[in-house]
């Protein structure tokens, strides 16, 4: 196989295959994206973005997908085909922001500008979106994956070690890798989406204004990623030929009009798509030397808006792991983690999505009661055969899409952040969060330690290590009075405000050490030296 050719090839150019590339690319891994359309994705499509997703980004250092995000508008709902007002509520369950959880907002963003987003970052690693590009068959031996592509009625044969499909619910990989798709389609559950531009008359753009339900009825969002006239809307109606609806410009102004009847002059429809509600998932997440994330792995109900969210945490799963694979640091049963990890969570997904969607149709009533669970801060692993906690009470059920709870934290779980430390010896920052740490590429010791010297067995551990995946940062209580230390840390932090003492659990003269993957979960909680040798015996070879 030719060495300069990338090592992985990733079909589908949505926000999992941008991510997955990204992730790959900051670990050092080189990467080929192909893409079967030859023009950018248009719509705004599933344009929310929950707090364990904007945490995601803050890993990959793509801040603008926070940064230009907009929140969510509240919802003010009409009597059916009236002006008349019913009452406002919200869609997004509502949380404080606390030390622990800086992104707690949950954030609106197209994926047409999420995409633009994620392929400027590709670029800053010299690679690019092949568009135009589609994928014909795939065949796997032992040591890669010989994969045939189509390009302006031209055939290429590229061989790679292992391809990952982000190429959606039609795609190819998944089939080719003879994977099963299981599920049902929905025939109670059609719409026409799209995007739109129109100004009306007492449609206030600081609102999401929604007439009817899902039988029959439809929702403005304003937008102004679409234009200062722009709209992200939906058109349910089940005694409509939707597909007809779908191909007429002039029907969907209609339809718009007759069921929130104001003065609105149509500007122009932007992009359209017809929605039909399908709950699949794959039998397994992975076939050998391939891999799907995202849409090519599960699709249900848009209800809970957990779709987007859903499928850039896969690719962010399976990154890291194919990566020290790639690099010969780990083993490639650690590529069996990924689906370890994600079925039980896509599984609970599919169902919880599920059963807002039936309890929409039985009420007749979109005002979901908003669940904390939707943030998504509560998903885990606790059940992963490769997290390892020495404080958990073993034998607990599986609950993979639980809720946060900051009075808890196990192996499995996100990793919590921490403001305000400061970093003894000042270096070129004074002022450290734990977020600001970790990264995709390595991962974090965090040695909390009544004083460096209760840190120095553990820190001697960590010197038969990569140094390039292991990054080391002991954590002294307010308490403690340092003003220098030598240290073979990489940071010595003094937690000032007790921050991350209180979300780590961990009391003032406890000695207590914490693995953070580079995932941003919580890989392991340990007491010293030898349990951090055995989680890395779990992740890496010959150690």
């Amino acid at each position: 196989m030719n060495s300069t050719r990338p090592p992985v090839l990733v079909v589908g150019a949505g926000p999992a295959g941008l991510v997955a590339a990204l992730t790959l690319l900051q670990n050092g891994i080189p990467v080929r994206i192909i893409d079967k359309d030859p023009n950018p994705r248009m719509g705004q499509r599933g344009p929310g973005i929950w707090a364990r997703s904007l945490e995601l980004f803050n890993f990959l250092n793509v801040p603008e997908v926070n940064d230009l995000g907009k929140p969510f508008p509240v919802i003010r709902p009409y009597q059916p085909g009236t002006l008349e007002l019913m009452p406002e509520y919200s869609v997004v369950p509502h949380m404080d922001p606390t030390p622990a959880t800086p992104f707690h907002a949950a954030k609106l963003m197209g994926q047409q500008l999420l995409d633009v987003i994620l392929r400027c970052h590709l670029e800053k690693f010299s690679c690019s979106v092949e568009t135009g590009t589609e994928l014909r068959s795939v065949e796997q031996s032992d040591d890669g994956v010989t994969a045939v592509l189509a390009k302006n009625g031209t055939l290429e044969t590229f061989d790679t070690k292992w391809v990952i499909g982000a190429d959606g619910a039609k795609g190819v990989v998944r089939k080719q890798l003879g994977l099963t798709f299981l599920g049902e389609t929905r025939d109670d559950v059609r719409m026409v989406m799209g995007d739109i531009r129109f100004k009306g008359v007492d449609l206030d753009r600081a609102y999401w204004h929604r007439s009817g339900n899902l039988k029959r009825g439809t929702s403005l969002r304003p937008t102004d990623e679409i234009g200062e006239d722009g709209w992200q809307f939906s058109i349910s109606d089940n005694d409509l030929d939707l597909t007809k609806v779908a191909q007429s410009e002039e029907l969907i102004f209609e339809i718009i009009a007759s069921m929130i009847p104001t003065d609105i002059t149509f500007n122009k429809l932007v992009w359209v798509s017809e929605y039909r509600a399908n709950i699949r998932m794959v039998n397994k997440l992975s076939e050998g030397r391939g891999f799907v994330v995202g849409d090519a792995a599960h699709v249900h109900s848009p209800t809970g808006g957990q779709g987007l969210n859903s499928s850039v945490q896969d690719a962010f799963n399976l990154g890291w792991k194919l990566a020290l694979v790639e690099k010969g640091l780990a083993d490639k049963s650690l590529l069996e983690t990924y689906n370890t990890e994600r079925f039980p969570v896509v599984s609970e997904m599919l169902e919880m999505t599920t059963t807002i969607l039936n309890r929409a149709l039985e009420t007749g009533n979109l005002t979901v009661s908003p669940s904390p669970i939707l943030s998504m801060l509560g998903i885990n692993c606790r059940f992963s055969n490769i997290v390892l906690d020495e404080f958990a009470i073993p034998g607990k059920p599986i609950n993979a899409y639980g809720v946060l709870d900051e009075e808890h934290l196990e192996a499995g779980d996100r990793a919590p952040d921490a403001p305000n430390m400061v970093q003894v010896g000042g270096g070129e920052s004074g002022v450290k969060t734990l977020f600001g740490l970790y990264r995709p590429w390595y991962h974090t010791v965090l040695v909390f330690a009544p004083s460096h010297a209760d840190a120095t067995l553990i820190l001697s551990a960590l010197q038969a290590y990569d140094t390039s995946v292991i990054r080391s940062a002991v954590i002294l209580p307010s308490s403690a009075s340092v003003t220098s230390v030598a240290s073979s840390a990489d940071l010595v932090l003094v937690d000032q405000e007790n921050h991350a003492y209180s979300a780590y659990l961990v009391e003032a003269g406890q000695t207590k050490v914490f693995v953070i993957r580079p995932d941003g979960v919580v890989g392991a909680i340990v007491h010293g030296a030898e349990g951090v040798k055995k989680y890395f015996s779990g992740i890496f070879l010959n150690v």
